[in-house]
């Protein structure tokens, strides 16, 4: 768990049956560390180099006008698939603790949820089984140093494209679309992402696009730490992984959550106690697989896996996977985004 200072909260832990609840909360989230990798084959087992092909995405980065733009979608194989085969193993960097989108099941031990069924679908395509992957939890602000530092593969993590993060890694096409939204107790006078939040205590994940909105207009909220990024951060208003949100809203030491609606829509889910403040998001933004940058063959065999994954319309792989964890918190999607391609 985040470390941080008790104080007084505002009646106890809602929703989550009490001290039981936030020992099981306090459990997930300090299992987020990186697994250590099985069937290892006595060389390293990291993601390897890109081959050293950047410059077409550090152009892209400089001249960012459509983020959500990856190359176009191919089947071939190359550098960096290779070595996946060799090793025969897929190692993706995901979440355990987002609850619908990868969160390890409390009774199976399972990781499960909708971008662990996107990681399998990859796994499946590289390597015919969706079963070969060594599955590596990594908190929000580690998702890119994760993909520098030859860690994993894939970053499949509710991770944003940007233009601030194409200047590091490369990004498939979009596979989901979201945007940041406010999430608050039910009787919080707190309205959504506006003056109501001025001299609230709003927290975030560190590295997240959330913590970016509020550097950019806080509406007079508190949401940075003393000593933030140092040894010395209490890690209570900015925290390494979105679930501490929760918990610290939850135990009175914050009195709103910024975050994804989709991230967002699974924490009401776990507690009936909150809820998201504000008709609509107040950004809009789209996850992409994110890889080492200038892993030209693997983004496009990615693109390709999600060509498949979106095809059939209803009875798509994709609108099967957010009928199954999405649909009750995020109802109305009725297609996944369509992809877009660059031309350079």
């Amino acid at each position: 768990m985040s470390r941080s200072k008790d104080r007084p909260g505002r009646g106890g832990l809602r929703g989550w049956g009490g001290v039981t609840g936030m020992a099981v909360a306090c459990a997930v989230t300090a299992a987020v560390t990186l697994l250590p990798l099985a069937h290892h084959d006595g060389r390293s087992a990291g993601a390897g180099t890109s081959g050293g092909v950047v410059t077409a995405d550090r152009t892209r980065a400089e001249a960012c006008t459509e983020p959500e733009a990856s190359l176009p979608a191919s089947g071939a194989d190359g550098p960096n698939i290779d070595r996946i085969k060799e090793r025969g193993k897929l190692i993706a960097g995901v979440d355990q603790n987002s609850f619908r989108w990868g969160y390890r099941n409390p009774e199976s031990g399972d990781l499960e949820g909708f971008d662990i069924d996107l990681v399998r679908a990859i796994a499946d395509d590289l390597l015919g089984d969706p079963d070969a992957v060594i599955f590596r939890a990594i908190p929000t602000n580690q998702r890119i140093a994760a993909l520098e530092n030859d860690r994993v593969d894939v970053v499949v993590r509710t991770m944003t494209i940007n233009c601030k993060r194409l200047e590091q890694v490369s990004f498939s096409t979009a596979y989901f679309q979201a945007g940041q939204q406010v999430l608050a107790p039910k009787e919080s006078p707190i309205t959504g992402y506006d003056s109501s939040l001025k001299g609230k205590r709003v927290c975030s994940a560190e590295g997240s696009t959330a913590y970016e909105a509020l550097e950019e207009k806080s509406f007079g909220a508190l949401y940075k730490d003393d000593f933030d990024g140092t040894e010395r951060d209490p890690d209570r208003l900015t925290v390494p992984n979105q679930l501490d949100c929760l918990v610290r809203l939850q135990l009175g030491e914050v009195d709103a959550v910024v975050t994804d609606n989709a991230l967002a829509a699974g924490q009401a889910a776990q507690d009936p106690a909150v809820e998201l403040k504000g008709k609509d998001p107040f950004t809009t933004e789209y996850y992409g697989v994110a890889t080492k940058k200038g892993s030209d063959d693997l983004v496009a065999r990615v693109n390709k896996v999600l060509v498949d994954y979106r095809a059939g319309g209803k009875d798509s792989a994709w609108m099967r996977s957010y009928e199954k964890w999405l649909a009750t918190g995020l109802p109305g999607i009725t297609a996944p985004p369509a992809p877009k391609y660059r031309t350079d």
